[in-house]
């Protein structure tokens, strides 16, 4: 398993996708997860920029893993976000049933990724969705960091304010693919 972190707009699905092809792993994308399954007003308030909370989060992760090919790796975008989902990851890896290679960090400035997010035109990047986003991920996702850093976790940091090929590049000598 590889999980991918980092900024809304660091690249995370792009680099996912491009691995998963390059790799042949499941890509789960916990971000695309929740824009297909979540409706009503739930839906309403995560395009405004709030998350799952933890439970809900992980109930639809185990329910989307359960009907995943067990010979094939995964790639996990945007999962885990918060320390609570990182236990729980960590606890499922000590248990094996994941074994985790590498955690990336895609390391990008809000400045860079703001404008990346400008440019892809999806429905939840308008600028006051954006800044929250910046804020829940300040907030919660960026401890996540830390917590993988003190508990052992594989984790590496890369340079994703270069271009797509360049990251991709990094990340294949990284993965020694």
């Amino acid at each position: 398993m590889i999980v991918l972190m980092g900024l809304p707009g660091s690249g995370k699905g792009t680099q996912g996708k491009m691995l998963a092809d390059e790799l042949d792993m499941h890509l789960v994308s916990t971000g695309h997860l929740v824009r297909l399954y979540v409706t009503g007003e739930r839906r309403q308030r995560m395009l405004a920029g709030e998350l799952l909370d933890d439970q809900e989060m992980i109930d639809m992760l185990e329910k989307l893993l359960a009907t995943i090919d067990d010979n094939k790796e995964i790639i996990l975008d945007g999962f885990p976000r918060t320390v609570m989902q990182a236990e729980w990851l960590m606890e499922q890896v000590k248990k094996g049933r994941f074994q985790l290679s590498h955690v990336i960090h895609l390391k990008a400035s809000e400045d860079v990724v703001r404008e990346r997010l400008g440019l892809r035109g999806r429905l939840d990047d308008k600028q006051e969705v954006i800044e929250e986003r910046f804020r829940e991920y300040q907030r919660l996702t960026a401890p996540v960091v830390d917590w993988f850093k003190t508990h052992g976790a594989p984790l590496v940091e890369v340079d994703a304010e270069r271009t797509t090929t360049e990251i991709n590049d990094d990340l294949h000598r990284l993965l020694k693919i």
